[in-house]
């Protein structure tokens, strides 16, 4: 089936709306910037930080309707028509309660909590239900629907290291508009709405609450939180890679193959090879594999 969809069909964000109901005093958000056209809203946002820092406190939030040099893993570009997807970046600067920042070896699970948060906020809004791929796909009946991305921005005039988390969730891209036939779309996949004001909204609202309770635990992804369970526990219990035999492309063109087992303590992926040995892979692109593959 070809769904067809317009620009005309593809409603703007509405940023007055948004900042109403986001931004400080109504919401926990510090700042939210909606632009036209960039190049990539994690690089725009993780400049700014690092050159103005003062203007951009934690959850400082940047989105745009086009994004034309956006970046994926392993420096893979990624662009779609105008309208058709939510690009949006959170800088965060992690601190606990006493007000210490996180000890940095913890950022290893901000870009897997922002993954959770979209898949938990879109299964809870339209009805479908995605799951995570390690380390950073959103995906549905094994096509991808979204990526994130973080990235460090250095500490300066000194400001502890922020991070930037960067989301790319296909809204309304249609068959045609899709890179890749593992790609789909919130439309392709019938959900309830592909309102990207409610879609956004919904996201940056989870996502501030599932951040502020990883700080409140001072970033230990295996300490409960307020509603019983760890990170890690939620993280895999929506992970389709844990348990599977897997393929892992290693930075160095060197490749793992085994089966997934778990998460390390800072989000890496515990590997067991076909001589029982177990490897912590921090940066890979996998693949899962099938039986015969297997």
């Amino acid at each position: 089936m070809h769904l067809h969809y317009s620009s005309m069909e593809r409603p703007p964000l509405e940023p007055e709306r948004l900042q109403a109901r986001l931004v400080a005093p109504a919401g926990p958000l510090s700042r939210l910037d909606v632009v036209s056209e960039t190049g990539s809203t994690n690089v725009d946002l993780a400049d700014a930080a690092r050159l103005v820092p003062s203007a951009y406190p934690d959850l400082s939030v940047l989105t745009a309707e086009l994004q034309t040099a956006g970046r994926g893993r392993l420096g893979r570009t990624w662009e779609a028509p105008e309208r058709s997807s939510l690009f949006v970046s959170v800088l965060l600067r992690p601190v606990n309660p006493s007000g210490r920042p996180l000890p940095t070896q913890s950022y290893g699970w901000l870009s897997l909590l922002s993954a959770l948060s979209l898949t938990e906020s879109i299964a809870a809004r339209t009805g479908v239900e995605p799951k995570l791929k390690w380390p950073n796909d959103v995906m549905v009946d094994g096509r991808k629907l979204a990526g994130v991305l973080a990235q460090v921005v250095p500490e300066t005039s000194g400001n502890p290291p922020a991070v930037v988390v960067g989301t790319g969730l296909n809204v309304s891209l249609t068959d045609e508009d899709q890179p890749v036939s593992t790609a789909t779309s919130l439309l392709m996949e019938y959900a309830s709405t592909t309102d990207r004001n409610v879609l956004l909204e919904d996201y940056l609202l989870r996502f501030t609450e599932d951040y502020r309770g990883f700080c409140a635990v001072d970033g230990d992804a295996d300490v409960p939180q307020a509603a019983g369970r760890t990170l890690k526990e939620s993280i895999a219990a929506r992970m389709i890679t844990l348990g599977r035999q897997v393929r892992a492309l290693l930075p160095g063109e060197s490749e793992l193959v085994g089966r997934a087992v778990g998460l390390d303590p800072h989000g890496g992926l515990l590997i067991v090879d076909g001589e029982g040995i177990r490897h912590a892979v921090t940066a890979a692109d996998v693949v899962h594999l099938r039986a015969a593959e297997a």
